[in-house]
């Protein structure tokens, strides 16, 4: 039995009728998820979460299984060796700071659909656990641009620069903001990360419109990181700026 789908649907006033017509299958395939714990279709899936306002992963866990592209499980795997990143975003805010609602936002944005995008979300989610919550994380310096700040809609952006807040309170986490009166800088070319480790060289990765790239050749990577840092507002100064956040008010 499907516990959660059965809470879920009394918290909302739903029947196994009135979901049925709702989501647009027989009341008997309703019955099946929440007497049998049977697992909907994706599309069904993603139908019922929208009308009971729960997330599909809150509701079938484990329909929903991490999602990584080949190409970046190399990256992620380096992440969680990295005793420091260094990480510049000029249009989205990264990966290691979104909230759940913010990346389901973004990744929503693209070709995935239904689960694909709830597996990309929870694989987004455990890399941050992965990397901050390790027994000794690593030194975090974040470079946003204020342009990353403004996109998105407020619902999901309060709550969401609340937590960019509350992460750079941590006394490993640095959050920096390019305020747009800084006008055009070399950032605006890509976002990149710089991973820094004990006894090796750094190791950089940059991202693209087909797929991202692991590079040893950080040279270029560390001149742009030095003139965005520079231009980039003081740490308390990127705190005020997110708090006030005047732009969705």
């Amino acid at each position: 039995m499907n516990d959660v789908l059965r809470t879920a649907m009394r918290e909302r006033g739903e029947t196994i009728e009135s979901l049925a017509r709702r989501v647009g299958v027989d009341p008997k395939t309703t019955g099946r998820w929440v007497s049998r714990g049977a697992t909907p279709q994706p599309r069904h899936r993603a139908a019922v979460a929208q009308t009971l306002g729960r997330e599909i992963a809150d509701l079938w866990p484990d329909a929903v299984r991490p999602r990584q592209p080949l190409w970046f499980r190399p990256w992620a795997e380096i992440e969680t060796e990295a005793t420091a990143l260094r990480s510049f975003e000029p249009l989205v805010l990264p990966g290691l700071l979104q909230t759940e609602a913010y990346a389901h936002a973004v990744l929503a944005s693209g070709p995935l659909v239904d689960d694909e995008v709830e597996g990309h979300v929870a694989a987004r989610l455990a890399r941050q656990t992965a990397v901050f919550d390790r027994p000794r994380p690593p030194l975090t310096i974040f470079v946003v641009d204020e342009a990353a700040l403004r996109r998105g809609d407020p619902e999901i952006m309060h709550p969401q620069l609340d937590h960019l807040v509350t992460m750079a309170a941590r006394a490993t986490v640095i959050v920096h903001i390019v305020p747009i009166r800084a006008g055009f800088h070399p950032g605006l070319a890509g976002a990149f990360v710089i991973a820094s480790f004990d006894g090796r060289d750094d190791v950089g990765y940059i991202d693209d419109q087909a797929a991202g790239r692991v590079t040893e050749d950080v040279a270029p990577l560390l001149r742009t990181w030095d003139t965005v840092r520079a231009v980039a507002l003081p740490r308390d100064q990127s705190i005020e700026l997110l708090e006030a956040r005047e732009w969705l008010s």
